[in-house]
């Protein structure tokens, strides 16, 4: 049986509308075939031809149905767990809405932010704290001026891998400051500390957009290469203005 070879998702709506007719003991393919979704029909010559020849014993129908019934018992589970959580949301609805317009954060991601870390900053007095707290900084590791190893601190269990797998989808977003922010880093210090810059930074974006109830505003992958421009200009400003000159800059038409 090649189902899997032709169906993307086996226990899909008509992968497991076949799979239960299998264990129920069909065997026509074409009857087979006929439980599959109206969106799915284009694959009925491929669902066909991959059931044809398939043989279950007896044993293995009862098995297949036990598989049927669990993966429905723990949808229904999971169905339940997420209705409580609805529930208990309720009262935060706002802080939710705003924080699934950042790129790579979605409904369940917000549900453990807000259940990690409130709704309100002020346990926080700074986004410094908030990132020490949640472990997304390097550890303090100095003595006599030598730095020693430079890891991310422990850190809260449920926020910091929940913020990585955040910035791993938000880097995928085409002209977007997270790409722009892991594109540069990534090359200056490899992947893994990259990722964990732009979740800090996203934790930084989200305890601002908490603590003053605004909307996220992406500064845009060009952000970056502005600031090195004032900061250089910045800079060579205060060498001739130390050499005794006047400056004043202008920006080029």
């Amino acid at each position: 049986m090649k189902l899997a070879a032709v169906m993307s998702d086996v226990v899909g709506v008509s992968g497991r509308a076949i799979v239960a007719g299998l264990a129920a003991g069909e065997t026509d393919p074409e009857r087979l075939a006929d439980r599959l979704h109206v969106r799915a029909q284009g694959k009925r010559a491929a669902v066909v031809a991959a059931l044809r020849g398939s043989r279950l014993q007896p044993h293995q129908r009862v098995l297949l149905h036990q598989h049927v019934a669990l993966i429905e018992s723990v949808e229904a589970s999971v169905a339940a767990i997420e209705t409580a959580i609805a529930a208990a949301l309720a009262p935060f609805r706002g802080a939710v809405a705003r924080l699934v317009t950042i790129p790579g954060i979605q409904a369940t991601t917000a549900a453990i932010v807000v259940a990690e870390i409130g709704s309100t900053m002020a346990p926080f007095p700074t986004a410094g704290h908030l990132r020490s707290w949640a472990g997304l900084c390097p550890r303090l590791d100095e003595s006599a001026g030598k730095h020693g190893v430079r890891r991310i601190r422990p850190g809260n269990p449920w926020l910091k891998p929940t913020l990585i797998q955040a910035a791993w989808a938000a880097v995928r977003v085409p002209d977007s400051y997270s790409r722009a922010l892991y594109t540069r880093l990534c090359r200056r210090s490899g992947k893994k500390q990259a990722i964990v810059a732009v979740a800090a930074a996203l934790l930084t974006a989200i305890y601002h957009m908490l603590k003053t109830d605004q909307p996220y505003q992406d500064r845009g992958a060009q952000h970056l290469t502005d600031t090195d421009r004032q900061r250089m200009a910045h800079r060579l400003t205060k060498r001739l203005q130390h050499l005794g000159y006047e400056v004043s800059l202008h920006t080029a038409a």
